[in-house]
């Protein structure tokens, strides 16, 4: 009875805990910068070329995505980041803005 009483305490502890950990966090994208994204303070600089694909290309109503220009692109915007400030979005427009 003891052993199962300590796994049932155990359980729920690692519930609250897990449920804690998944707090939902929010981010204005427009406002991050290139020395957040470089050094990844905000989120994986993957997640965020992810995202702005998605949002240009709600822009201009597209919905295809080529995966290795996306690539390319990500590969771009971190290379201006890293020698640049500003925010990510004005690095995308100086950097893709063009191929739209």
């Amino acid at each position: 009875m003891r052993n199962a009483r300590r796994s049932l305490m155990g359980l729920a502890f690692a519930v609250a805990a897990s449920s804690a950990c998944g707090a939902q966090t929010t981010v204005d994208v427009a406002k991050i910068t290139c020395e957040q994204l470089t050094l990844m303070r905000v989120a994986d600089p993957d997640h965020i070329a992810i995202w702005l694909s998605g949002y240009y290309s709600g822009k201009r109503d597209k919905t295809t995505v080529d995966i290795e220009q996306l690539k390319e692109n990500a590969r771009k915007v971190k290379s201006y980041c890293l020698y640049n400030k500003g925010t990510v979005m004005q690095a995308v427009e100086a950097v893709v803005g063009a191929e739209r």
